[in-house]
């Protein structure tokens, strides 16, 4: 589950992390009443799920209530990377000299939570680790032991945060990481982290992302889940349970387990094409599921093809064929051209099952994914 960042803010700020005061608007004299309230100059930012949102237009620094006003019907309404912006966080502008990047994620391949601070923050944070990833500083932690203070203390000085406020970066950092194993966190970062001409640390920005399948422990944050969607496809999909996130290209992916919709996300990449969704099923998905799966992939705008990866462990090709069926025999027309790919379980059954007159199948994921970019490019034309 995303955060949006207000948020995410709040359980920093619940934890001592320092935050600009502000206030959530949805009108536009919600946002200026609240800009007035806080006192100017503010930002007007857009809670939505994606990144880059300054650059798309989704932040605007104002310095008067007529700025406000313009930001707010700029802002409220308008379609920022497929997502349409009905909330914005209204909040004191901070005035800095230094922006610094602080974040933990799970490190895959060490098996460990990985502390990462940077004196390039600010911006895409990806795009420093691509094009410098000397300028990351990493520390390790052992999940049992926890993290230690002299860790914190090691990533901020070998990144170079400044003597004077050192001390307190790697204090946000250690609060980070109570965060990160306390609340069941799968990342957590500010971007950036500003400090100000007093040299106070500030949290300008906020992400948290929390893994679903430990909601059931934090109560306190599963309550925030139905407010983190962003749109009707992203609340459709948590209604169905699907583990869901909408990207911004045009090829719909629908698999079975994370690791094989991550691999068909890679692939559409490898041929050209960009990804519309990660949707993951399931195991053991019946009919109705992935006739679900369809229903939320084909309500998507922006997509244009769908490629369809299913490998059969416990979930059968015969019954994916059957909601593969279901889903698309109550068009009159397909309203997206579907690549379907089985293997596994009852997967020969499935491919009897299937309608060709409906889905063109494939008998490899490269040959699929392959035809389900040449299907999008055709539409896109």
């Amino acid at each position: 589950m995303r955060l949006h960042e207000h948020q995410a803010k709040n359980v920093f700020a619940g934890a001592g992390v320092p935050i600009p005061d502000s206030a959530l608007a949805t009108t536009t004299e919600g946002v200026v009443d609240a800009a007035e309230e806080i006192g100017f100059p503010v930002a007007v930012k857009a809670q939505v799920h994606v990144g880059g949102r300054g650059k798309a237009g989704g932040i605007e620094l104002v310095e008067s209530p007529e700025e406000a006003r313009a930001a707010a019907d700029r802002i409220l309404g308008m379609d920022l990377k497929g997502y349409t912006v009905e909330t914005v966080l209204v909040e004191a502008a901070v005035e800095f000299v230094n922006e610094l990047y602080v974040g933990i994620t799970m490190d895959r391949d060490a098996g460990q939570p990985v502390l990462m601070v940077s004196t390039e923050g600010g911006v895409d944070i990806e795009a420093v680790a691509a094009e410098t990833p000397e300028a990351i500083a990493r520390v390790h932690v052992d999940p049992v032991a926890g993290l230690r203070p002299f860790q914190a203390r090691q990533a901020v000085y070998r990144a170079g945060v400044p003597d004077d406020v050192a001390s307190d970066v790697a204090s946000v950092l250690s609060t980070l990481y109570e965060l990160f194993d306390e609340r069941d966190a799968s990342e957590i970062e500010i971007n950036p982290v500003m400090v100000t001409n007093d040299r106070e640390v500030v949290a300008a920005d906020a992400v948290m992302n929390v893994d679903d399948d430990a909601l059931f422990r934090q109560a306190g944050l599963a309550e925030l889940e139905a407010e983190s969607y962003t749109n009707d496809l992203e609340r459709t999909a948590g209604e169905y349970g699907f583990d869901y996130v909408r990207l911004d290209g045009n090829v719909g992916i629908i698999g079975n387990g994370a690791g094989l919709v991550m691999t068909t996300l890679d692939l559409v990449d490898y041929f050209g094409g960009t990804p519309a969704n990660f949707l993951d099923i399931g195991g053991g998905a019946k009919a109705e599921r992935v006739a679900n799966a369809l229903d939320v992939v084909f309500a998507d705008d922006n997509v244009d093809s769908v490629v369809f990866n299913i490998f059969g462990g416990i979930t059968r090709g015969d019954e994916v064929a059957e909601g593969i069926n279901t889903a698309l025999e109550q068009f009159e027309a397909i309203p997206k051209p579907v690549v379907v790919r089985l293997a596994g379980t009852n997967a020969e059954a499935g491919m009897e099952i299937l309608n060709t007159d409906l889905v063109e199948v494939e008998a490899t994921l490269e040959d699929a994914v392959e035809r389900a970019v040449d299907n999008a490019n055709e539409v896109s034309q």
